[in-house]
């Protein structure tokens, strides 16, 4: 990528006079001007919009980072960190990592170098937000946490959430609970697996590592986890999958074995949809207070962006359950 200094070279000038161009300062003269912007369209040279602010002392954009744009749990997520950002008069830099750590990590390094604001970031790697941290930039995690990072975050008890979950379906008579669980290096997969356990514990039920199958947070890897489990003998009279995506993945298979739900297997999902009371049947979720905590990590970001030196703060927001038709009692026989 070519840089100013790039460009003040070819044209034969100062990289002042090239930073005058850009400014439209009247100062340089028509031949010099038309030169150094031909030469700006031959290097395709792109000048930095948050860089030029910096130096007028106007930076006003905030960057965050989420996992996946496709999920609409992400969708409420950034309305949610707009809205604040729009009323505090700050413009939002979105990135999308993918759940790719080398994706993540290029947007974190161009979030440093830009020198944005802040950042309210869905890490993805342990070592994502550190160099914003480093570099002193105030920093909110959100959705997730990174073991050993001090910085603010705003999260779900997902502990609570799959604990509710697993006991609903404990309640109902289920003893053969499938999970089709998330990626243990990230914190959600991590907590949401401990709740399905913690419940399976308190109910006294044995814990069969066949019933926990692990997926990647997309439709397609809870599609396979949950292929994987209903090829088991026996197989699972429910299933726990753990985020929304995965759920309709799970949904998929159970449809492609021509499975009825809940007749012959029960369904849970996390992160209710607005969608999962029109299918058929309507699915029963862990609901997660999404716009709410959007809300609370672009305040919070804001309180540490005027107030560097206030104690660091994590906020857990409690979930849901809410109950529809595809839980019920396991078939008997």
């Amino acid at each position: 990528m070519a840089s100013i200094k790039d460009v003040a070279s070819k044209a034969g000038v100062s990289v002042a006079t090239v930073s005058r161009v850009l400014n439209n300062n009247p100062r340089v003269k028509s031949p010099a001007r038309a030169r150094i912007l031909a030469t700006i369209d031959q290097l395709g040279y792109q000048p930095s919009g948050i860089a030029r602010n910096m130096r007028s002392q106007s930076v006003r954009v905030i960057g965050l980072v989420i996992s996946d744009i496709q999920n609409p749990f992400f969708t409420t997520l950034v309305r949610a960190v707009e809205d604040v950002a729009y009323e505090n008069q700050y413009t939002v830099l979105l990135c999308n990592s993918d759940e790719d750590l080398q994706k993540e990590q290029l947007y974190i390094d161009v979030l440093s170098r830009e020198r944005v604001a802040g950042a309210i970031i869905v890490p993805t790697g342990k070592d994502a937000c550190t160099p914003l941290v480093n570099a002193r930039v105030p920093v909110v995690m959100v959705d997730r946490t990174v073991p050993d990072l001090v910085a603010d975050a705003v999260v779900l008890d997902n502990v609570a959430g799959a604990f509710a979950a697993t006991k609903h379906l404990i309640e109902l008579g289920h003893r053969r609970i499938g999970l089709v669980g998330a990626p243990t290096s990230v914190s959600v997969g991590r907590e949401r697996q401990r709740g399905y356990e913690k419940a399976l514990r308190a109910s006294k039920l044995k814990l069969d590592p066949r019933l926990i199958c692990i997926g990647n947070f997309k439709e397609q890897g809870g599609y396979q986890a949950a292929r994987a489990l209903l090829e088991l003998d026996p197989r699972p009279t429910a299933i726990l999958a753990v985020n929304n995506l995965m759920t309709l993945g799970a949904c998929q298979a159970i449809s492609e074995k021509r499975l009825r739900i809940p007749k012959d297997i029960s369904v849970i999902g996390f992160d209710d949809m607005p969608w999962f009371a029109l299918l058929t049947p309507p699915l029963t979720a862990v609901r997660q207070p999404t716009y709410e905590i959007g809300i609370q990590a672009a305040r919070l970001l804001f309180a540490r962006m005027q107030d560097a030196a206030r104690p660091v703060e994590t906020r857990v927001l409690k979930p849901e359950l809410i109950v529809r038709g595809s839980t019920a009692a396991p078939a008997r026989g």
